[in-house]
């Protein structure tokens, strides 16, 4: 995106249209503040960087134990409690009558 901006040629043609626009008193001004803007910048960011770094081997990781699965069945919870759960039987429904 930006490679072919970079290149000489459109560098020589920016600073020309700065020169122009800000004249030769203002140009070193804006290019000094410019500087300072991006060494502040720079050093805002390696500060933000040591602070995190700071935290980040300070911190302790904490990982949470997985709960238990609950049971399923009845069978499952009475030997959760430690009794043993009677055998359960399933009556079919008697078919209903004939609709007259």
């Amino acid at each position: 995106m930006f490679g072919d901006l970079i290149q000489p040629t459109h560098l020589l043609f920016i600073l020309v249209v700065a020169l122009l626009v800000l004249g030769p008193k203002r140009l070193p001004e804006v290019a000094k503040s410019l500087g300072k803007g991006i060494r502040d910048f720079r050093g805002a960011m390696s500060g933000i960087e040591e602070h995190t770094s700071d935290l980040m081997s300070s911190a302790t990781v904490h990982v949470p134990t997985p709960a238990p699965a609950e049971p399923t069945s009845m069978s499952e919870v009475a030997a959760s409690v430690g009794l043993e759960a009677p055998p359960v039987t399933v009556e079919a429904a008697p078919p209903a009558p004939p609709a007259a």
